[in-house]
């Protein structure tokens, strides 16, 4: 599939490695989301310790990324690109905001073309963080587009507020969200807002790998029922929304993030020799709100 190409000297899909592993420890990918980086990932994941391989992704959408990501109708191809580049595929994946859908839509659409992408990949579970999901088209109205269009840069501002740990002035905050949001640009934003637009049209009885999805009660970009719902929809899924959280867990509580991760990992990442072909589920779903 590999379908995205780029010419440019910017290399738009990168993994690279962090922190020490076991031999043979499980290894999973973190991908970031629009205007993200790799580094907000990094205090989360040392929770885990070397019991786990990990890696850390670098997509064309990230913050002084590739300058015109937005213009490929089809950005799955880039995750395609990030999952195949973790040496023997990673056996889980963490995707944020944005590239959760992505995420979502890429196996999806494998999985219609009657492609097992989870073998495909050696995909066992998925963590789908701060996701945008709605499960009715009707659900999406001209005062959703006025919100996610107009206070866009809202959305950006909190990736800087709570990168920078409030270093920065507020005014200073909100000039630099607008300068992203220049960057990210109108066709930046339509591709955002149509996969968001799309959910209602994922298969998510598809999604077969046990999956995690973690949710902040504060996040106002893609507020606690997006995660509800998408919990509720997919076959083998449990749901953590945490209480002091926004639309970004991993720095906000990084500590409660990494447990959570740690927690879900020991019960789903069996040794594959005992697998037979797939792990075992992850039970049904359960809902908590964790505040610790």
């Amino acid at each position: 599939m590999l379908r995205p190409r780029h010419d440019g000297p910017a290399t738009p899909v990168e993994v690279r490695r962090h922190g020490a592993a076991a031999p043979g420890a499980p290894k999973v990918l973190f991908l970031h989301g629009l205007a993200g980086n790799d580094t907000m990932w990094q205090r989360a994941a040392d929770v885990l310790g070397p019991g786990r391989e990990i890696w850390l992704g670098r997509l064309p959408w990230r913050g002084q990324g590739l300058a015109d990501w937005g213009r490929d109708p089809d950005l799955g191809g880039w995750v395609e690109q990030a999952l195949l580049a973790v040496p023997g595929g990673p056996d889980v994946v963490v995707a944020h905001s944005m590239t959760s859908n992505v995420l979502l839509e890429l196996l999806d659409q494998a999985s219609r073309a009657a492609e097992d992408p989870f073998a495909r990949f050696g995909v066992r579970a998925l963590v789908l963080v701060a996701p945008f999901y709605r499960a009715r088209p009707d659900a999406f109205d001209w005062a959703t587009i006025s919100y996610y269009l107009n206070d866009f840069h809202l959305i950006l501002r909190e990736g800087i507020h709570v990168q920078s740990r409030a270093r920065i002035s507020p005014e200073t905050e909100i000039a630099m969200a607008e300068r992203v949001r220049e960057w990210i640009g109108p066709a930046g934003w339509v591709r955002f807002f149509d996969l968001y637009l799309r959910t209602p049209d994922l298969q998510t009885a598809r999604i077969t790998a046990p999956c995690l999805v973690i949710g902040g009660a504060r996040d106002f970009a893609a507020p606690p029922d997006n995660a509800t719902a998408l919990a509720g929809a997919l076959p083998d899924a449990r749901l953590r929304v945490l209480a002091d959280s926004g639309h970004f867990p991993m720095v906000d509580e990084p500590e409660l993030f990494g447990a959570e991760l740690q927690a879900f990992f020991d019960s789903v990442l069996v040794p594959r020799e005992a697998l037979g072909t797939r792990p075992r589920p992850a039970g049904p779903l359960s809902t908590e709100t964790r505040r610790e």
